[in-house]
């Protein structure tokens, strides 16, 4: 199964949603940080990011902005418990595949995943 990583800097989002991934069968890494994620060496391997819009030091935006700076297209479903239309329309913007707000559905994050994976 393709990897999906987790980037939150709630554990209990982290864990949760860890659990759900792999309970539908994916194989899933979590991060506490942007920065944990950009320096863990799964980069390249990862086919899909869920993202925390914000956490301490790098925003999701931020993590989004420098993917893309480094020429790296990872299809990232942002999760938000403060997202506002102006947040939202800025990740779209700049490729984002789905922006969920916090509580969400577990079915609907795996409906969004499955699409961007192709499974």
């Amino acid at each position: 199964m393709p990897l999906i990583a987790i980037v939150d800097d709630d554990e209990d989002v982290r864990s949760a949603v860890h659990a759900v991934l792999k309970s539908d069968g994916f194989s899933a890494l979590a991060f506490a940080s942007s920065q944990e994620f950009l320096h863990c060496g799964k980069r390249s391997e990862t086919a899909c990011l869920i993202v925390d819009l914000e956490m301490p030091g790098m925003s999701g935006l931020g993590l989004q902005a420098r993917l893309a700076a480094d020429g790296e297209h990872i299809p990232i479903i942002f999760i938000t418990a403060y997202g506002n239309e102006r947040m939202r329309a800025r990740a779209m913007d700049a490729g984002a595949l789905d922006f969920l707000e916090k509580p969400f559905k577990d079915e609907t994050l795996l409906e969004r995943i499955r699409a961007a994976v192709g499974t």
